[in-house]
């Protein structure tokens, strides 16, 4: 008995390794075996896989998928003020590669876990920064890293007012949560990417309000 096989892991989960054993879209692929690495909290997998190349011979790969799930986030902004709501938190793997303290400047996000992404970026934006949002705009959805990661994160923005904001420290202790709340004028948060702002998606959602969200010209 092998637990996340056959057996309940820690998750309750059984038949970790048949992800993709079933994947026919796209016939130039052909999925021979998935491996179980670990499945401590996230699953590790190896997948053996046959695929056809532009010149049309086969080839055999055997590649590692990393799957946390999918995820959502979002960009709160008050557009009268010009402001965005982010937040700071550690970020030990950030920490671990290089980044000075790892306290990392980002727009609140997490797993969709059992959600909907709409109803999973609700939830985070409440824990992560008080903020209770109204009407949520999809700005669109990202594979954040393809390689290895098998995340989509799926992007949103919503307005905020000064008047909604509950304290600058948030998060859920239990889960090991520890987030300030910063509040930042969005051309001053455009200044400080790739510097004080290095986190991918808080990138992409600056960059797009101001080319063409609401902070647009």
């Amino acid at each position: 008995m092998t637990k996340g096989i056959d057996e309940p892991d820690g998750r309750g989960r059984t038949g970790l390794h048949l992800t993709g054993l079933d994947l026919d879209r796209n016939p130039d692929v052909v999925v021979r075996s998935v491996d179980l690495l670990a499945n401590d909290w996230y699953v590790l997998r190896a997948t053996t896989f046959d695929i056809r190349t532009s010149d049309g011979s086969w080839r055999t790969e055997r590649r590692e998928t990393y799957d946390r799930g999918n995820g959502a986030t979002i960009l709160l902004y008050d557009p009268d003020r010009r402001t965005v709501l982010l937040t700071r938190q550690f970020r030990l793997p950030a920490y671990v590669n290089g980044h000075p303290d790892g306290m990392l400047l980002e727009t609140a996000a997490g797993l969709l876990d059992e959600d909907d992404p709409e109803s999973a970026i609700r939830r985070e934006a409440v824990e992560e920064t008080g903020v209770e949002v109204g009407e949520v705009e999809h700005v669109f959805d990202v594979y954040m890293s393809p390689g290895s990661v098998t995340e989509k994160l799926h992007f949103y923005a919503a307005p905020y007012r000064a008047d909604e904001l509950r304290g600058t420290s948030h998060g859920i202790a239990a889960e090991g949560e520890d987030i300030e709340v910063v509040e930042l004028d969005v051309d001053a948060a455009v200044s400080m990417i790739g510097t004080d702002i290095a986190d991918a998606k808080t990138i992409m959602l600056l960059q797009w309000s101001v080319l063409s969200g609401p902070f647009a010209r």
